[in-house]
Order: structure tokens, then C-alpha cells, then sequence
């Protein structure tokens, strides 16, 4: 390198011409990104319902000495996407259940702020009925979705050539119908009770509600991109640079030195008189 360098200046040149015109044209592919994209963004409308909580079915047990409590909602199917049930003031050790013939997708940390590293598409359990034991009482809730499709709910991304394309790609992956869309909410306590637990279901059903092609700020992003190539090549500038310039400056100590030696030469060959 320090010989290609110090013989080749015009390397450096050929290296800054390299570094500019990556640059350039980094840039311009951005840009081009930006004027003529193929995907788009859609958004959803999201429809929140809070279910009446009315009178349970009681079946007491005799034989065995619990209680059950029924409630059955109707929800509706048209797109829905969250069937959530929490139930207060439970008795210790009771078990709650959420039913749907047709299948949910549930897990004890959805829904958990907390959870690290948690993929409801990874780990969620598909099953018509979702339990938990309350060991200790009180206030439990069972999170649960009808889909694992993230499409489906909260926006997404589509890839289409035209506007008109994509939104009926949009429509396409977030209308479907969960049938039946009854859901029952069972739970069972020890002894003979005579008040029910409070239970509340919320369903969320999502509806498409526009689409716009992606777009990115071309000036920033051709700043990130100049950034990039120029912190890149920077790497090999820098010490292409200090090789260059130390070699130069070793040269040019050489070229000193070699001075000094001819002109002591030529005062050796001189008279002596003409030497002083």
C-alpha cells in the first residue's frame, strides 16, 4: 500500500472519484425509491365494544360442591380481532373459561406490558377453550385474538403497482367473518354461591379506513446515505491518507538526506582553497 501510494498519487484521486460517485449515486436511487414506490400504507378503524354483562345460568353441584357460572355474548364476527373477558371479585381457586366454537388464539402473557421477547404468532395456543385457575382471587383477565396474521389488525403493508391494486389487497387481508362468533364465558367456584362474579367482554372488530403510498423525506434520507458511504469509506481514507502522507514525508526526508550526502561529495572533490 505505501508503495502504491507513494508511486500512484493519482490512486487517491481514483479512491475520492470512487467515494463521490457511490455517494451520488446512492442518492439518486433514494430518490428514485421515493418518486416511484410500490408499496403503500393502509390504516384501520378500530371499533371497540363494551358487552352488557347479563344475568348468568347457575348449575350448583351438589355431589361435588361447586358452583358454575354462564354467560353467553354475541359478538360481532365481521372483522374481529381482540375478544377479551376479565372477571372480579373470584373466589380462591375458582377457574374461569372463555368458549368459541370456532377458535382463539391465547396465551398467558398476551396482553402483559411486561413480556419480553413474546411472539403471540410464535407461542400463542389455538383452542376453543381458554382457562385459568385464580389461586388467589380477585380481579383475572384472558386475553385472546382470532388471528395471529398482524395484517389483520393495527395497519400493515402492502406491495401493489397501482393505488386501486393495492387497496384491494388491503381489503383482501383485513375482511374475513369469525363464525359463530358466540362467545360464552364460564366459571366455577367452590361451595354453593349466591353472587356471581363481575364479568366484563370486550370485542374489537377492525374495518379498512385508507390507504396512501410510502414516502420518505429524500433530503433526509439522502443525508443518512451520505453519511453512510462517507463514514465507510472513511475507513479506508484515513489510513489510506496517513500511509500516503507518511510515505511522502519519508520520501522527502530521503530526498534530504540525499542532498546533504551530494553536497558533502562535491565540497570533498573541491581544491582545498576553493573548499574554503
Amino acid at each position: 500500500m505505501q508503495k502504491a501510494l507513494a508511486q500512484n498519487p493519482n490512486l487517491l484521486r481514483t479512491l475520492l472519484g470512487l467515494s463521490f460517485t457511490l455517494i451520488f449515486l446512492l442518492g439518486y436511487a433514494v430518490y428514485g425509491a421515493t418518486i416511484s414506490p410500490s408499496y403503500y400504507l393502509y390504516t384501520t378503524e378500530t371499533e371497540t365494544t363494551i358487552h352488557d354483562s347479563n344475568e348468568p345460568t347457575k348449575l350448583y353441584d351438589d355431589e361435588s360442591n361447586v358452583t358454575n357460572w354462564r354467560w353467553t355474548f354475541s359478538a360481532d364476527g365481521d372483522n374481529l380481532t381482540w375478544v377479551n373477558v376479565s372477571a372480579g371479585d373470584l373466589s380462591r381457586d375458582s377457574i374461569m373459561k372463555l368458549i368459541n366454537s370456532a377458535g382463539l388464539y391465547s396465551h398467558t402473557k398476551l396482553g402483559d406490558p411486561e413480556a419480553d421477547d413474546f411472539s403471540c404468532e410464535d407461542k400463542c395456543y389455538y383452542n376453543n377453550t381458554h382457562e385459568l385457575i385464580s389461586d388467589e382471587g380477585g380481579d383475572e383477565a384472558i386475553y385472546s385474538m382470532t388471528t395471529t396474521d398482524p395484517g389483520r389488525r393495527n395497519n400493515g403493508t402492502v406491495y401493489a403497482k397501482s393505488l386501486e391494486s393495492a387497496e384491494d389487497k388491503a381489503r383482501e387481508i383485513i375482511e374475513h367473518l369469525h363464525t359463530p362468533s358466540v362467545i360464552i364465558v364460564e366459571i366455577t367456584e367452590k361451595g354453593n354461591k349466591s353472587t356471581s362474579p363481575d364479568v366484563v367482554l370486550v370485542t374489537v372488530n377492525e374495518d379498512f379506513k385508507e390507504i396512501e403510498v410510502f414516502s420518505v423525506d429524500a433530503g433526509t434520507e439522502f443525508l443518512w446515505a451520505v453519511a453512510a458511504v462517507v463514514g465507510c469509506f472513511s475507513m479506508i481514507l484515513i489510513p489510506s491518507f496517513t500511509v500516503y502522507f507518511a510515505a511522502r514525508a519519508k520520501e522527502r526526508k530521503n530526498e534530504l538526506k540525499l542532498e546533504e550526502a551530494e553536497q558533502k561529495v562535491d565540497q570533498s572533490m573541491l581544491p582545498t582553497d576553493e573548499a574554503n
